[in-house]
């Protein structure tokens, strides 16, 4: 068994919240750039969603 063994293993996915300190810098700019990536991604679609619900508004109030 190596050192390398007993360190702990980082996860393949990031849960919000987690304990970031076993991170390299270069794995943080990533993970910062995901979830920008994922921000814009969340706002697009809300964006979609309230111009539908904008329409149907528009429908009923007529």
């Amino acid at each position: 068994m190596s050192l390398e063994d007993d360190r702990p293993k980082k996860p393949k996915t990031h849960t919000l919240g987690a304990d970031l300190s076993a991170y390299s810098v270069y794995e943080l700019e990533s993970y910062l750039q995901a979830l920008e990536t994922e921000k814009q991604r969340v706002s697009a679609l809300m964006e979609a969603k309230k111009a539908s619900r904008d329409a149907a508004d528009s429908i009923f109030k007529s």
